[in-house]
């Protein structure tokens, strides 16, 4: 029987160093059962699901049905959801239901976050603010109270495999010095063992990570490269 949400730790507040989600929009979506289960193995902290609604970005993927399969596969795993979508409250008890643990929104579609953190954590869920490469640091500022973390897109969403963007770097410790702690500051997006010590440097603790994963011959080995040896 799959634990509810409130019998999941939640690696964000139980565990210190350097987190690393895998995201399985890389994995092999025909056997996608034993890519989460063999990504957990290999040391990931929590499994990361990248849901589109080809409207706020320009792809579809992932929807509850996915996320309920996942938890399924891997019922004691810690599944983060990211929402790339326009009506991100509309989707919070389907994911809720669906058996994630963490439901993270766009600030550039959340006309009140306040009012959105409230419902996640209503659905039994920790809540997380996102912001585009191109969005200010300043457009997460009226979140930071109420989520547990929040996450930088290192490339534009809406595919694997982008090149990561350095500039976004620059956000990180504007962000961070407004952090309480105990909040994470997570980056997504062409994270890889190339990158991961300056998204580190810069104040990340929490990377996520598909192809350079997912695509690794020793997925153990990419795990730990981007984790770092303070991890």
């Amino acid at each position: 029987m799959t634990a509810p949400a409130a019998a999941r730790a939640n690696p964000f507040r139980t565990r210190t160093g350097c987190l690393v989600l895998p995201s399985i929009l890389s994995a092999d979506f025909a056997r996608l059962g034993d890519e989460c289960r063999d990504a957990l193995r290999a040391g990931g902290d929590a499994l990361h699901v990248d849901v589109m609604d080809g409207h706020f970005v320009p792809n579809l993927s992932m929807g509850p049905v996915v996320c309920a399969a996942v938890r399924h596969a891997a019922p004691d795993a810690f599944i983060d959801v990211h929402l790339m979508v326009t009506d991100p409250m509309h989707w919070v008890r389907p994911f809720a239901a669906a058996g994630a643990d963490h439901l993270q929104f766009h600030a550039e579609v959340a006309r009140d976050p306040a009012a959105m953190a409230a419902a996640i954590r209503a659905a039994g869920m920790s809540a997380g603010v996102v912001i585009n490469p191109d969005t200010p640091a300043e457009a997460c500022f009226d979140a930071l109270e109420h989520v547990e973390t929040v996450m930088l897109m290192s490339v534009h969403p809406g595919y694997a495999g982008q090149s990561f963007i350095a500039g976004v770097l620059r956000k990180a410790p504007t962000i961070r010095a407004r952090m309480r702690p105990g909040q994470r500051l997570m980056i997504d997006g062409g994270v890889s063992p190339a990158n991961a010590a300056s998204c580190r440097d810069a104040g990340c603790d929490v990377l996520v990570a598909a192809s350079a994963i997912f695509g690794a011959a020793d997925r153990a080995a990419a795990i730990r490269d981007i984790r770092g040896a303070g991890g």
